[in-house]
């Protein structure tokens, strides 16, 4: 009897092996990994580490371990903290095992870079989009290799963990996915771009209360995390943390470089691009995310009536809900953060990350030529490779972005859900 379960176990691993093979994809998807493995290590063993952001990490992450617990005395050589608590645990955690040293701190980093790669080829894999040779696309940006392993940035530690969130929501984990979520949100709070879409996934696949549970777990990550702080000083930490008005300097932006620097800091300036965020927000969400359903309006009163029949019913244990798509949930993920990126104020060289690794997925759901495609990304990474930059590279970045735009918005829709028959889901 041993022998037959041994052999049924080989067999069996010998057919997952053969399926992985099988697939060019995924085979193709390894053999990326391993490359980029390997040209990691050479940059960090021959291009040069320039210190930004790491010596006022380190500053910021000295004071709190010190005993500092008033985000307004924890600051750094380029400025006072105003990342949440998240950001201090993790970069109190490199700084013990790097010893505060950037050598070390740079092989971790060089983990992260291809522990982040696995999981968006993972996300690419699952949703079959792209081409198999289209993926290699993720691995040819110098500017992300730059501010994964030569930056050092908080950045690559959320936007790692908001891509497991993303992983997560394409299996219906919803409620481990808005933890993992709103862990990234506690490291830098740009993954907040992704919340709009991903409100409107959750009101698809959940019932009202199922949603209200997964958001009370993700506040309650926020309010475990930054408790030490809020027991303390309230006030600063919250203020400082979670600030959305903050004013960026004019020469390190990337988009709006094209913009006088008057109106760059003016708060006209920052009201009207917020109001295009909500109104290309709402005409995506009416026209495209809510289509099937009949629109915005008849989507969210449909959810009303659901949530309140099953209130007068409370009895009931069971609701009929389609299953999601995962090509849906990922484009509308990307999309609703994109929009964010082509409204931001200021886009930072480092901000990059918030969106590279999206632009191959997003332009092959447009109706675009492969080689139009191909042109887009290389425009792109050419105006975040251009340092200092000028009126020139931003505009054409700007042009970039609504082009893309532009092709998610007349691509034709397609239907969200799995089958036209509800399956019965437990709340």
């Amino acid at each position: 009897m041993i022998h037959i379960i041994k052999g049924c176990d080989t067999e069996a691993n010998q057919n997952i092996v053969s399926q992985f093979f099988k697939n060019p994809k995924v085979a193709f998807a390894f053999g990326l990994l391993v490359m980029d493995s390997l040209l990691v290590a050479l940059i960090i063993a021959y291009v040069p580490y320039t210190k930004i952001d790491w010596d006022a990490y380190m500053s910021q992450v000295t004071g709190f371990l010190e005993g500092e617990r008033d985000y307004s005395n924890l600051k750094g050589d380029t400025g006072p903290l105003v990342y949440p608590a998240g950001f201090l645990y993790v970069y109190s955690a490199i700084q013990y095992i790097a010893g505060g040293e950037v050598y070390p701190a740079q092989i971790l980093f060089g983990v992260l870079y291809i522990i982040n790669l696995a999981i968006i080829l993972f996300i690419y894999v699952k949703t079959d989009v792209l081409p198999w040779w289209a993926l290699s696309l993720l691995c040819l940006s110098k500017r992300m290799h730059s501010i994964f392993v030569l930056r050092l940035f908080n950045d690559c530690f959320a936007m790692t963990l908001l891509h497991a969130a993303l992983a997560s929501l394409l299996y219906q984990r919803w409620h481990l996915g808005l933890i993992v979520f709103s862990a990234a949100v506690s490291i830098k709070m740009n993954v907040l771009l992704y919340a709009p879409p991903l409100l409107f996934l959750m009101l698809k696949a959940m019932s009202v209360s199922g949603v209200i549970s997964a958001l009370c777990g993700a506040a309650l990550v926020q309010i475990l995390l930054g408790l030490p702080f809020m027991v303390s000083y309230p006030v600063a930490y919250i203020s400082r943390a979670f600030n959305l008005g903050r004013v960026f300097i004019h020469f390190w932006s990337v988009n709006f470089k094209f913009i006088p620097e008057l109106v760059f800091v003016s708060k006209k300036f920052a009201v009207t691009l917020l109001a295009m965020h909500l109104a290309l927000l709402t005409a995506f969400a009416h026209y495209r995310w809510c289509k099937h359903e009949g629109g915005l309006i008849r989507f969210l009163h449909s959810r009303y009536v659901s949530f309140k029949m099953r209130f007068v019913h409370s009895g009931s244990s069971s609701s009929s809900f389609k299953i999601l798509k995962k090509e849906h949930i990922v484009t509308t993920m990307l999309v609703g953060n994109f929009i964010g990126i082509v409204c931001a104020r200021s886009l930072h060289y480092q901000f990059y990350s918030w969106y590279f690794y999206s632009l191959p997925y997003l332009l092959w759901r447009t109706s675009f030529p492969t080689v139009f495609r191909l042109i887009v990304i290389l425009g792109v990474e050419f105006c975040w490779n251009v340092y200092p930059s000028n009126i020139y590279s931003s505009f054409l970045l700007m042009c970039l972005h609504l082009v893309i735009l532009w092709g998610l918005w007349s691509a034709p829709p397609e239907y969200p859900y799995i089958d036209n028959k509800p399956s019965k889901r437990k709340k």
